[in-house]
């Protein structure tokens, strides 16, 4: 079991601690992780909010803990363990937030969930209907271009425009809450799924790591779990359909900008996609950066400016390619979890996140939250 080659690059997590009860932000060195949790960097909200976090982290005074070998085997379903060292999401006191429809192949998907009201018998017939009209011809566009204005005003006229064409091309991205503060699951846990969905895939997709000023410190991976028969039947249902329990997974580690890798490496990313269930069936699919219709910085700037603030900073899901149509079960039902499904999103430079499909009913609950962060930091002397 493998999280990926880290031998290149600065990359930081964090990490549950049982002897302390609490979390701790570490670097990887050499193949372990080291504790670099200090009263200076109590959290990881406090690392990313240095000028060159990288530096600090490499030059920082640490504990080291345990081979990250040994951590990935203790973290398989380590979440909610409070007994056992395990991988914490890498993120703590941010934000997190999430962008929609980036990505004309997936905008059309979810033009065809809505069209389709949530139902995926229908989703085939009403697919045809769609790309019979659309095409490809979305996938150079420049979303809030005059070219895409163009092509509103024609799908207008078909008969055709969707909400979900309206944040894809024009000029204002969706950008919505993805978790509440601390809700993030990290590699080996389970994700989950609403109980009342029957249609929902997983979304791999490069997460952003943003200090309180806007600049992008670091990248990392993020599974952004769809249902999509609930925000098929309205998007005004997107809070149910985007945020339960365990729905949000990201990891391993967030690798932060130094002289190896920046924001032109994340714009070139691929992504690769690895489902395995209990039944035998295997899927796999791939994003790319490079067919974004908007670019990572200018999501940022949508997302914090003079109209909102993030002062402990966020984390950005920028949106995935990925929208699998591929038949599971009966046909021209497409593909949907089933329990038990392994999930594999991985990436040359980030690594593999790598999470097993539960009910969110079925996951550890989320009890660990801020309040619970500032008392054990404070009993911690880190405060």
């Amino acid at each position: 079991m493998t999280a990926g080659d880290f031998s290149r690059g600065t990359f930081v997590g964090r990490i549950w601690r049982p002897d302390v009860q609490g979390p701790a932000v570490v670097v990887l060195r050499d193949g372990k992780l080291c504790d670099i949790t200090s009263r200076d960097i109590p959290t990881m909200r406090d690392l990313l909010e240095k000028d060159d976090p990288a530096a600090v982290a490499r030059a920082a005074s640490c504990e080291s803990l345990t081979t990250l070998d040994a951590v990935l085997e203790a973290s398989v379903e380590g979440t909610g363990n409070f007994s056992r060292l395990h991988l914490l999401a890498p993120c703590d006191l941010q934000a997190v937030k999430a962008c929609g429809v980036t990505f004309a192949r997936s905008m059309i998907e979810r033009v065809i969930e809505e069209k389709a009201a949530g139902d995926p018998t229908r989703a085939e017939k009403v697919r045809g209907r769609v790309t019979a009209i659309i095409g490809d011809s979305l996938r150079d566009l420049k979303a809030g271009s005059e070219a895409a204005a163009k092509v509103k005003a024609a799908l207008i006229e078909e008969g055709i425009w969707s909400q979900y064409l309206e944040v894809g091309i024009g000029p204002d991205a969706e950008v919505f809450t993805k978790a509440p503060v601390l809700a993030a699951v990290g590699w080996g846990a389970s994700v989950g799924l609403h109980p009342i969905s029957k249609w929902n895939n997983p979304e791999p997709e490069i997460v952003l790591a943003v200090d309180s000023a806007g600049r992008v410190k670091g990248a990392t991976l993020g599974n952004d779990v769809n249902l999509r028969d609930v925000e098929g039947r309205s998007a005004l249902l997107l809070g149910k359909a985007k945020d339960n329990n365990a729905s949000a997974a990201i990891g391993p580690f967030i690798r932060l900008f130094d002289e190896t890798y920046s924001i032109d490496d994340v714009r070139r990313a691929d992504l690769d996609l690895r489902i395995e269930g209990e039944d035998g069936f295997v899927l796999k699919g791939r994003s790319t950066m490079r067919e974004i219709s908007r670019d990572p910085l200018d999501l940022v700037a949508q997302t914090i400016g003079r109209h909102h603030q993030y002062p402990d900073g966020f984390m950005l899901f920028m949106g995935t390619l990925f929208a699998p149509v591929e038949d599971r079960d009966a046909s021209g039902q497409g593909f949907t979890h089933k329990t038990g499904d392994r999930v594999t999103i991985s990436n040359a430079e980030l690594g593999a996140l790598v999470n097993t499909v539960r009910l969110s009913t079925e996951c550890p609950p989320w009890t660990f939250g801020m309040a619970a962060l500032m008392r054990n930091l404070s009993s911690r002397g880190l405060l």
